[in-house]
């Protein structure tokens, strides 16, 4: 009976019977082969396995599923029964038996089954962790105290639950309730007692606000008391100022008078100084007692007016004379109008203050002289008469630069005012207002008065203007200014041209004013610009030393790289400290970073191989001296189990003892077991130390996933429906063992025949040269 016969204590079929026959037994039968079953047997065999794969799915019984799938005679049975398996930890060991077979429509079955089945678990996880993420939030949230994000935390936190809550047990949802409530209740007491509190807040405010309207009303009433107060004070002393001014007119008036006569006969007008003398007479008509200076100056003044009087009398004759004969010189005078204008008004008004005060007849003089004065004064007549024209031609002009002036203010934009066009009209108009001139001195006097009006408005809106855009050209200043101190140049310089581009958006200012801001607004920007300079020739030299300290640590790594053995294993210390200096450089050249950083993880990757290569030469180095001492041990114990002469035994001890002290490195548990072998502690049955030596090579080409020989094949079946039977139903796997292991335990076999060992060993020592190769 096979093995699965002899497991499961059921009669195999033929077909599993013939293949479940070892080599061994065939060679054992003196010859005897069996019979090839023949194609009506072959199709009886696979309906068999047909109706006992659907026997075994209705029923459910897994194990003998699993059979089929590794044992099955037919491609399409074994398929079958491999899309019939679920169990994720069965998938697992059918992948590792059915490996390196030649069934690889199995294979993948059964792989897509077992990624399928762990894309759904992740899933689910991924769900469930998502569900107990949310759960906790809203836990975590119901104890928190209230805050301003409380409510909006829990929008979030309940709608991230309620995106889950299907897949949530009822115990949990009903936990989550509890804490959904704790929060809404948490929501609903603030929410009372920021009513509360606005309702004291409001309370409060509205008592302070009568408070203060009680206060504002006796201090309005306090006010008006003193007002009033202060009001008839002032009522009573202006009374009694008026009163004593009464009273003390008449006498200043007096005074007054006297102060123009004298003045009257000090500039020679007798006649203005009598009737100044009349008017005091006037005055003392009702008037109080004069005090005794007083009369004496008038007195004095009777005295120098008799006086003037006479002297007039005698002098003045001569001298009206005088003038009589230069202006009648003055008739026909070759002179400019203006000055002969002004020549005869001169003598007219000396004509005028010789006739002051003169009491005789001068008739006949004053006739001849102003009929001088008219002659002399035609050609001035002419003369003003074209000047008046010419002012009257100013005064139009004037009027219509008024007028566009005004129709200026009144009809422009002013929400969005054209501040140039306003400059150039004022000063263009101010030029030509001067140009028109002159004018007649009333008429141009209204015009001067409506023209000051206008222009004075237009400067005052312009004005305005002008101190808002100053203001604001200052404040662009200061933030220049500011700048100087900012650590980062290159967001200094962005911000400083963001402000030129500011400044040239602002509005008009006075040439002298702009000029001045204008000089302090680029000496910041220069020092800004300056700054940015400095900073950027010691950030660039900073860049090229940090280049040249990176070729040289570049140039480091790539002498490590070239070296070799113990020398490469010590330097290779040092790369973590090459590692944080090379970060610590921080920037280089923008030219050059990019083939540095590369040329740095080049050389990083260079020595991570060869201390890789070293690593695997030392390791498979170790393993060959353990193969080479084992070989050693191998013969000398071969040597013990054919009992050959002790001086042989004695050379062959020597010889494996010499191997393993020469070794300095062995792989872990490798020299104890050379040793325990080397003693004599393992079996003498070299047919059984060549089978469990077989049994180790099959499994390290199931664990490598290679072919085993055509000779080892049928032991190979026996070994995967030994493990499968082993790990049924328990989800553990029957042999974690890997490679090295397997080779320790090579090592420790008892003695085996030379043509048996080194072909077995080289099969051994192919599977981990295919392992090594497979890794990463």
């Amino acid at each position: 009976m096979s093995f699965l016969s002899r497991l499961f204590r059921k009669a195999p079929s033929p077909v599993a019977a013939a293949a479940s026959v070892p080599p061994s037994a065939s060679s054992a039968k003196a010859g005897s082969a069996l019979p090839k079953p023949n194609e009506a047997d072959r199709g009886l065999a696979a309906a068999a396995e047909e109706r006992a794969l659907q026997a075994a799915i209705d029923s459910g019984d897994v194990p003998a599923v699993a059979r089929l799938v590794v044992a099955g005679t037919s491609t399409k049975v074994r398929q079958a029964a491999a899309h019939a398996i679920e169990d994720p930890d069965l998938l697992r060991q059918l992948i590792r038996d059915v490996r390196g077979g030649n069934d690889k429509g199995v294979y993948k079955i059964l792989t897509s089954k077992r990624d399928l089945l762990i894309e759904q678990s992740r899933k689910l996880e991924q769900l469930l962790a998502e569900v107990n993420a949310a759960a906790a939030a809203l836990e975590r949230h119901s104890q928190r105290a209230y805050d301003a994000l409380y409510s909006s935390n829990l929008d979030q936190f309940e709608s991230r639950w309620e995106a889950v809550t299907e897949q949530a047990d009822p115990e949990l949802r009903g936990r989550v309730q509890q804490w959904l409530s704790r929060s809404r209740e948490t929501v609903a007491e603030q929410m009372r007692q920021a009513a509360a509190q606005a309702e004291r807040d409001l309370t409060a405010a509205n008592a302070a606000a009568a408070a203060q309207r009680l206060r504002q009303q006796e201090v309005q009433a306090s006010a008006e008391a003193e007002t009033e107060q202060e009001r008839v004070l002032e009522q009573e002393t202006r009374a009694s100022a008026e009163k004593q001014q009464a009273e003390q007119q008449p006498v200043r008036q007096i005074g007054g008078l006297i102060r123009k006569a004298r003045d009257a006969l000090s500039a020679g007008s007798t006649s203005h100084a009598a009737a100044v003398r009349r008017a005091i007479d006037e005055k003392l008509v009702g008037a109080p007692p004069l005090p005794e200076n007083l009369a004496s100056q008038i007195q004095q003044l009777d005295q120098q007016l008799a006086e003037l009087k006479d002297w007039k009398s005698f002098s003045v004759a001569p001298k009206r004379a005088e003038l009589i004969t230069e202006m009648e010189l003055l008739i026909g005078a070759a002179l400019d109008p203006p000055a002969l204008a002004d020549r005869i008004k001169s003598l007219q008004e000396e004509w005028r203050s010789l006739s002051k005060g003169v009491g005789e007849n001068m008739e006949a003089d004053s006739q001849r002289f102003q009929q001088a004065s008219q002659k002399a004064y035609q050609p001035c007549s002419d003369y003003f008469a074209a000047q008046a024209l010419v002012r009257e031609e100013n005064l139009r002009r004037r009027d219509a630069l008024l007028a566009g002036l005004t129709a200026l203010e009144a009809e422009h934009n002013w929400e969005k005012p054209d501040w140039r066009a306003v400059v150039r009209a004022l000063r263009e108009t101010n030029l030509e207002w001067r140009r028109c001139s002159p004018v007649d001195r009333l008429a141009g006097k209204q015009q001067q008065e409506g023209f000051l009006a206008v222009t004075a408005s237009l400067q005052s809106r312009l004005d305005a203007e002008y101190a808002r855009n100053q203001k604001e050209k200052e404040s662009l200043i200061e933030r220049a200014q500011a700048l100087l101190a900012s650590d980062d140049s290159r967001k200094a310089i962005d911000a400083i041209k963001a402000l030129q581009q500011k400044w040239q958006a602002v509005g008009p200012v006075p040439r002298e004013a702009d000029h001045r801001l204008w000089g302090e607004f680029r000496q910041h920007s220069d020092a800004v610009f300056q700054k940015r300079q400095l900073d950027f020739a010691t950030y660039t030299a900073g860049l090229e030393n940090n280049g040249t300290q990176a070729v040289a640590l570049c140039e480091r790594l790539e002498k490590i790289a070239a070296l070799e053995g113990s020398e490469l294993l010590e330097a290779a210390l040092g790369l973590a400290e090459l590692r944080r200096a090379f970060a610590a450089l921080g920037e280089f050249p923008r030219a050059d970073a990019n083939e540095l950083r590369s040329r740095f993880d080049r050389g990083l990757d260079s020595c991570e191989e060869s201390i890789a290569r070293q690593h695997a030469r030392n390791a498979e180095r170790a393993w060959s001296d353990l193969f080479e001492a084992a070989n050693r041990v191998r013969a000398y114990r071969l040597a013990v189990a054919r009992n050959l002469e002790t001086a042989q035994l004695d050379t062959l001890k020597e010889a494996a003892e010499t191997c393993i002290a020469a070794v300095q490195h062995w792989p872990r548990s490798g020299l104890d077991t050379l040793k325990q072998a080397l003693a004599g502690d393992r079996s003498q049955d070299l047919a059984a130390n060549e089978t469990a030596l077989r049994m180790l090579c099959i499994r390290a080409e199931i664990l490598a996933d290679m072919p085993t020989p055509l000779e080892d094949q049928a032991l190979r079946r026996e070994y995967q429906l030994q493990r499968l039977a082993q790990t049924m139903g328990r989800g553990v796997r029957a042999d974690e063992t890997n490679l090295d292991t397997l080779t320790i335990e090579c090592a420790g076999i008892g003695p085996v025949e030379e043509a048996a060992y080194q072909p077995l060993v080289q099969r051994l020592r192919r599977c981990r040269e295919r392992s090594h190769s497979k890794a990463p």
